[in-house]
This record gives structure tokens, sequence and C-alpha cells, in this order.
């Protein structure tokens, strides 16, 4: 059996959350939509599982979408914003260089409408200040869209302050929290956003469905057409499986927080202290503000999906960055946001473990990082260039 550290890309599935959808596949399977018997038996699971998500966020039934996951419900909060300010006269978005693409592209795409983009730099701690927040603020921006937890290096960002300063100023606010839940206090309220987005596969629950809250008020704007369904904002039926799955996995994580995020946190620091060791290396990100379980760092003269590839080798799942991103030969946008250079960016390793995983198995990462880093270097014509002083080092 391997060590599975990757978990910002997914987690495994709740055995309570793999009950909660069994019955919905088998007998209760009929489509919510219907007026028949079996219908309505989806249908009022499913109107169940709203309200309970709806408790755990801290609002409105009638606030909760259900979508496919993170990236729809992103596209739909960011999509939705716009529509608004085309209507009322504002086409100036607010954002930061190192937001997730679902994110990041939905912007591109609005540009190309008219709309005006402001993305704010990112100090190499990862963190965000709220007053490069109220100075980007116009008279004509609609939208400040920012993420609560990064996805890459983890990096926790002042929500509830950003919330607070838009609210001032009657600007919607919108936080992509999927790399959050389970990990920080999600409450509508008290983040004081308009809208939020969660994706049920990064708390044990099902892939392909999450959610987008949207504070009463507000109009959405369909990004799928084709029916009436959640109430005319999301055409096409519901997955009432998925959704009562992530119902379940959104209590447990809920209830679970402070005693996992203890537990998490200490394993996580005894992995950044034993990598830190490793020369000419550094940890991208705050060391305290991040998410319990992140730890992402740059090993100088290797490149880091091929110290993926021999960590996969030898039994452990880990990242080099987005699992978004996957095959793509560019360095991650996350790390040359914060300052890393085209080189470094390269080197990345993410490491993203949760109460899963074990001290036995922090203490196997920790020295199959080390030895996997010497064999590459070894093999690095990079490596011996900066050996032999024909390049000078960038990380000590």
């Amino acid at each position: 059996m391997g060590i599975y550290a990757d978990n910002a890309a997914t987690t495994r599935m709740s055995r309570r959350a793999i009950n909660a959808m069994l019955p919905y596949m088998d007998d209760i399977y009929g489509n919510p939509s219907s007026i028949h018997s079996f219908g309505c038996q989806a249908k009022d699971a499913l109107e169940e599982a709203r309200q309970r998500v709806s408790a755990i966020l801290g609002c409105s039934p009638r606030e909760i979408t259900f979508t496919s996951g993170g990236s729809e419900s992103d596209n739909q909060a960011i999509r939705s914003a716009a529509a608004i300010g085309i209507r009322t006269g504002k086409r100036h978005i607010v954002s930061t260089a190192f937001e997730h693409h679902a994110v990041l592209h939905t912007l591109d795409f609005l540009k190309r409408d008219g709309f005006e983009i402001t993305l704010i730099d990112v100090p190499e701690s990862g963190l965000i200040d709220p007053e490069q927040i109220r100075e980007s603020i116009r008279p004509d921006t609609c939208l400040v869209s920012v993420m609560y937890a990064n996805n890459e290096i983890g990096t926790i960002q002042p929500a509830a302050e950003i919330g607070r300063i838009c609210r001032g100023k009657n600007v919607f606010f919108h936080t992509d929290a999927v790399q959050a839940f389970g990990y920080l206090p999600v409450r509508t309220d008290i983040l004081q956003v308009d809208l939020l987005s969660l994706s049920a596969h990064k708390f044990h629950g099902p892939k392909g469905v999450g959610l987008l809250y949207c504070r009463r008020g507000i109009s959405l704007t369909p990004v799928i057409y084709g029916g009436a369904q959640e109430r005319g904002k999301r055409a096409g039926t519901e997955n009432v499986p998925a959704i009562m799955g992530m119902a379940a996995a959104m209590e447990d994580a809920a209830a679970d927080m402070e005693k996992n995020n203890i537990y998490v946190t200490e394993l996580r620091n005894r992995l950044i202290k034993g990598l830190s060791d490793i020369p000419h290396s550094v940890l991208n990100g705050d060391t305290k503000k991040r998410l319990p379980g992140n730890v992402n760092f740059c090993f100088e003269g290797i490149e880091g999906e091929s110290l993926v590839l021999m960590l996969d080798s030898k039994g452990i799942a880990a990242s080099s960055g987005s699992a978004c991103m996957a095959g793509s030969l560019d360095p991650s946008h996350v790390l040359m946001a914060i300052g890393r250079s085209y080189r470094l960016a390269n080197s990345a390793l993410r490491l993203t473990i949760n109460e899963r995983n074990t001290p036995e198995e922090i203490d196997v990462l920790i020295r199959t990082v080390r030895e996997s880093v010497e064999a590459l270097r070894n093999m690095s014509s990079d490596w011996k260039d900066l050996i032999e002083g024909k390049r000078e080092f960038l990380l000590p």
C-alpha cells in the first residue's frame, strides 16, 4: 500500500458518503423533476440535502444551487456578477494573479466582452493585503473574486476582511472556498460573501458535484440551459446520489474540523522541518497562515515532474502543482505570481496530507523525497552547472 499525499487534487471518499449515496442508486432512483411518487422521493431527498448544507454554511436553502463542482460554480458566480455589472454600467472586476484557472480563464473570457480586469500582485508570502483590494475598487467595480485558500501553496487569505470592505463599498464579493472547506470555518454570514464555490471531492465527497452559494437578491445567470431545474438557475437533472454524498461528507468535515486540524498541522510542521534540511530548497507560501495539510517546496536543480514520477515509482502520490494543469509544459502561475523564477517554479513539489496520513508516513515521505532529490540532482546537467559554478544558486 502506497502513501497518498495529493489530497489537494482529490480525497478518498468517506464510508459515510458512500453509504449515503447507495440508496439513491438503487431504491430511490426517480428523477426529482418527475411528479410521480418515485420522483417525489428523490425531490424530498434533494431538498433535505439542500437544508443540511445550508445549515453548515449559515445561509438559507434557497441560496444554494447544486453544480458539477468548483469550476462550474466559479464560472457561474463570476458571469452572474458580470451580467449584473453590464446592466448597471459596471465593467470592472478585481481579482488576484494566483487564482484558480476556473476564475482566471473566466476573467479572460470577460475581457473579450469589454470588461477591465485588475489582478492584484501577490507578495512572496502568498498573502493578499486587504488594503490592496480596497485601493483597487473603483466606482465601476462590479465584483471582487479572491480565493479563501490557495490550491497550490495553501496560503489562507483574509476573506472576512475583504468581505467587509466589499460590503461597505456595495461591490459583490465571490470567494472560491474549494480548498478551504473542512480546514477553515466557512460561514457565509461571517465571511460576508455574496457568492461562494465548493466542490465535494476535496472533503471526502464524490467527484462531479459541488455547490454555489448566492446571496438572496442576486440574480444568477445560468451557464447551462435546457431545463427548469434548480429553480431555473442550472439546467440538467440533479445528481441526487452525489448530492446526498456531498451533504454527508460536509457534515463530517465540519464536525471533525478542529480535531483533524490539530493532528494534521503537527504532521505538516514535521514534514516542513524535514524537507527544509535539504540544501537549496525553499518552502513556498507563508509558514503559518497556510492550510494544515499543505506543503509546497522548490528544490533547485531538478524538475518537479521528474520528482513526482520518481516518487510514484516508490509508492508515493504527490504533485508538482494544480491537478487541473497536469501535463502543461508551463510552470505554475501561482509560483510565478509570488516571484519564483521560471526555473524554480519548474522544480516544485506539492505534498498535501490529511487526517488519514500517519507520523510513520511522514517519516517515509521525508526520507524518500531527500533520496529522490539527491538522485535527480546527480543526473541533472543543471545541477552540475550549479556545483561547478557555471551558474549561481538562487537558493541558499
